[in-house]
């Protein structure tokens, strides 16, 4: 049976104002706002420590009995990137051809994707985003991680909202299936890749389709 773990008092927890947790809650909202998914990349050099306090952020999200079932793996190298485009592109020239189905491609349609995906190049930096279904505890005994679609959605989406946050633009970029991500990068057998983040400055002229979100009264109830 696992040990209790220690229990400390709540660390800094910081209350404010009405007033200022209004002013607060707004300006994070708005800053939010202009976040946009780009995929016309400056290939302008990002500071390293930039991408490390960004996923600081993302590494300090909830998750499921705290097992943190994640992994990050930053790729700069361009013979890397180039393998992972040439792979990606490949997976995705199926996809568009064979496997999407006409629902889902003319959902697509108004974004203007198709399978030519040049940002994983151009792009400086690759984060790709792994699962993990189990992981080993300090003993090396095998532990089954729990909620890890959720756990890691949460922490992508504080990663997300860091890079915009320091003034970098990213892409969730999910082709599918993304095995050759496990395969080039070298991955264990206990993790899936989840995700690819192209993370940079945007190109000078970059531009993003004209979309709208839905309104609030949609997608907010309050009872």
């Amino acid at each position: 049976m696992a040990a209790t773990p220690r229990r400390i008092p709540l660390p800094n927890y910081r209350e404010y104002a009405p007033e200022e947790m209004t002013r607060r809650a707004r300006d994070l909202a708005s800053e939010l706002r202009r976040r946009r998914s780009v995929r016309e990349f400056s290939e302008r050099p990002v500071d390293r420590e930039v991408i490390e306090h960004c996923l600081a952020a993302a590494v300090s999200a909830p998750s499921g009995a705290n097992r943190q079932p994640w992994h990050f793996v930053v790729v700069s190298e361009a013979e890397t990137k180039h393998r992972i485009r040439l792979a990606a592109e490949e997976e995705e020239r199926e996809f568009y051809a064979r496997r999407a189905p006409q629902e889902w491609l003319d959902a697509l349609e108004p974004i203007g994707t198709d399978a030519h995906k040049p940002f994983l190049e151009t792009a400086p930096h690759l984060i790709a985003v792994f699962s993990q279904a189990w992981g080993y505890d300090d003993r090396g005994n095998r532990v089954k991680h729990y909620y890890v679609g959720e756990s890691v959605g949460i922490a992508v989406g504080f990663l997300i909202a860091a890079l915009h946050h320091a003034g970098l633009v990213c892409l969730t970029h999910t082709p599918s299936p993304m095995r050759f991500l496990r395969e080039i990068l070298r991955r264990p057998e206990n993790e899936r890749p989840y995700l690819l983040l192209p993370v940079g400055y945007p190109a000078d002229g970059a531009e993003v389709p004209d979309l709208a979100r839905k309104p609030a009264g949609e997608v907010i109830t309050f009872r």
